[in-house]
């Protein structure tokens, strides 16, 4: 794996992007923003899973003076996504905005990006220029590839805020194609020192999301790419935090939670594996600290596996299994008693 790419800090509330801090997971609330209530609800499910930066969508002035009621209720410092209408910016940063997220492809203008600029750089608020393929502005060669267009609009906005002496900077630059995405970034990795926010937008549903997100942000983290990172999801937001953090636990960059370790099954497996990993992973869910937990059908890898876990289970014949702890042999448990046993463990580990 690369060396990390070194990054100017800032500070977005109480959260550190960038300059070695971890890397950071983020998310985006689902919610209509003007329902105070309801935004509360589900920020604080999903800090409650890890989540350290969410994302609301501002699109009118109700939801940009709704962030003042919404901050009084969470914890996770707000970032406001603004598209169009600058103005909702402004409103965004009078609420309290801890950031916000602006698209070079709908507000551009030079005149009302320093508006804003201004207006962020007096309440220290940073600013995340967040380039999407699917909306770009006019590009000045239009022999340029979609990457090189990405690029070219990230650094012209960069430009502008540079030269009113704004440097509370994060950038983003996503698109649906992984390849495309990995070449935008390792672009404008080399020629900013700014913080970069990576992930692949419009990823889909689950099933095929996470996997497109996963082959593009393990890739860029990989090669020391990225500072926060969110998996773009067609679904609850708390799935998008749950795989942002399994793809750095993948790569040992952060360790949050449990790590779950089982067997595909086969036709050796005297016991239902798929069931029992399911009902596993969804206990996990409820823990926050790291251990490695091992579910295994057989005979074949599963003592061994079992063995380097934390705390596992390899089941064998007559429908028993083998209970381990730090790769000591510590009882046999019967199938009813699986679940109920190798919890209670994970729970004293």
């Amino acid at each position: 794996m690369n060396p990390r790419r070194a990054s100017k800090p800032i500070q977005i509330g109480k959260v550190t992007i960038g300059g070695g801090a971890p890397i950071v997971v983020q998310s985006m609330t689902k919610t209509d923003t003007r329902d105070i209530m309801s935004t509360i609800t589900q920020i604080r499910e999903l800090a409650d899973y890890g989540c350290e930066l969410v994302r609301v969508a501002i699109p009118d002035a109700e939801a940009a003076r709704a962030i003042k009621g919404i901050k009084k209720g969470v914890s996770l410092p707000i970032i406001a996504d603004i598209h169009f209408d600058f103005r909702l910016a402004l409103m965004a940063l009078e609420s309290g905005a801890d950031g916000l997220r602006l698209n070079p492809g709908n507000i551009s203008e030079p005149k009302k990006v320093s508006t804003i600029v201004k207006a962020a750089k007096e309440r220290g608020v940073p600013i995340r220029i967040g380039v999407n393929a699917g909306r770009l502005p006019k590009a000045e060669n239009p022999d340029l590839s979609i990457a090189q267009r990405m690029v070219e609009a990230a650094l012209k906005q960069i430009r502008i805020l540079e030269s009113l002496d704004f440097d509370l900077i994060k950038v983003s630059v996503k698109a649906f194609d992984v390849p495309t995405t990995i070449e935008a970034y390792k672009d404008i990795a080399e020629k900013i020192p700014y913080p970069l926010h990576i992930g692949i937008t419009e990823a889909g549903t689950p099933q095929t999301g996470i996997i497109r997100s996963t082959v593009g942000i393990g890739t860029l983290l990989y090669l020391g790419i990225g500072d926060t990172i969110r998996v773009s999801l067609t679904a609850h937001p708390r799935e998008e935090v749950i795989a942002g953090y399994e793809i750095l636990k993948s790569l040992n960059l952060r360790q949050h939670g449990p790590v779950l370790v089982s067997c595909p099954s086969c036709g050796r497996a005297e016991v239902d594996i798929v069931r029992l990993a399911i009902e596993v992973a969804e206990e996990l869910l409820k823990i926050n600290k790291p251990i490695r937990v091992a579910v295994m059908g057989c005979v074949v890898n599963g003592p061994g596996e079992a063995k380097d876990a934390d705390i596992g289970i390899a089941c064998g014949k007559g429908n028993k299994a083998v209970l381990f702890k730090r790769g000591k042999k510590i009882s046999v448990i019967e199938e009813k008693d699986f679940v109920s046993v190798l919890m209670r463990e994970v729970e004293r580990f």
